[in-house]
């Protein structure tokens, strides 16, 4: 009976139980199952990532174009005045504009050989009467040094958009003509002329706008664009005075015209009772003509009655 206890399944588990290599052999055995879990769970997750970053990027893609790529519009530059401080300069002279006040307007002449001019820009003085750097109010192109009798040195630049600035009474010139300029490049320094020598050290600045002079004050700090829009309005005001001038002449010819018709209405009233007067002086003489033929048949039979009687 023994023998045959022995041989069940249930003694073989319990002789297997005893070995010493059993229980570790389970643990590791578990150990590797978890840790064959725990990395194919890894990998998992980081096909998953990787699945989301390829659906990312292909929504994210660049969708090339074959269109040519427009070139960047370049930021027009804005109207600088020509100094470096100007909390250390004043306008001693203003620019004559027509619509300012008269005190503007007194400021903005220039008197010179007992004669008085208006001013075609601005005169620009240090606050304690020195002489100052004279700054490139716009980048541009030399286009003329000089030294003029009255204006003193004078140095031209051309820009984009036909604009021009001009800068007289310049002490040291340090640009050539054909030179390249930066906004803000140092032209020279200022001096004295013989036309504004009331104002000392000063410098004559000019702003000009298809060869026409226009007020610095008003387009500093703002865009070479300003130029072209206050031009623009300039000639549809005018336009508008030209045709409102045009309107009134036609009215006056209109009036007049009007004033000769009724002008020559009434000379032909006027020689209208002289016609009749005519017809009434008419009517007079052949009424005096059929009175003279009346009377005379009773003389012939006045006359025949006297033969008879004879």
């Amino acid at each position: 009976m023994k023998e045959e206890n022995n041989g069940t399944p249930k003694n073989k588990w319990s002789r297997i139980f005893r070995k010493k290599w059993f229980f570790p052999a389970v643990y590791l055995t578990i150990a590797a199952l978890l840790l064959s879990l725990v990395i194919w769970y890894q990998n998992l997750g980081n096909q998953i990532d990787e699945t989301q970053e390829e659906e990312n990027t292909e929504e994210y893609a660049p969708v090339e174009h074959d269109e040519d790529a427009q070139p960047v519009v370049d930021q027009q530059e804005v109207i600088q005045m020509p100094v470096e401080n100007m909390d250390q300069a004043e306008i001693v002279t203003k620019y004559y504009d027509y619509n300012a006040d008269q005190e503007d307007q007194e400021n903005a002449i220039v008197v010179f050989n007992d004669r008085y001019y208006q001013s075609t820009g601005l005169d620009i003085a240090s606050a304690d009467g020195e002489t100052f750097d004279v700054l490139s109010s716009l980048s541009g192109t030399v286009t003329e040094v000089k030294e003029d009798p009255l204006l003193g040195n004078v140095v031209t630049l051309t820009h984009e958009n036909d604009v021009t600035t001009h800068y007289a009474s310049l002490g040291d010139v340090q640009v050539s003509a054909d030179e390249e300029i930066e906004q803000g490049d140092v032209i020279g320094t200022a001096g004295e002329n013989l036309f504004g020598k009331d104002n000392g050290t000063h410098l004559h600045f000019e702003i000009r706008k298809d060869g026409q002079d226009v007020n610095p004050e008003t387009f500093f700090n703002q865009p070479l664009s300003a130029l072209d829009e206050a031009l623009a309005e300039d000639e549809e005001a005018e336009n508008g005075n030209a045709e409102s001038e045009g309107t009134e002449e036609d009215a006056e010819s209109g009036a007049t015209e009007e004033e000769s018709a009724e002008s020559d209405a009434t000379e032909e009233e006027g020689t209208e009772p002289d016609a009749s007067e005519d017809e009434d002086s008419e009517s007079d003489e052949n009424a005096d003509d059929a009175m003279d033929n009346e009377e005379t048949p009773g003389n012939d039979d006045q006359t025949g009655g006297t033969e008879e009687e004879e």
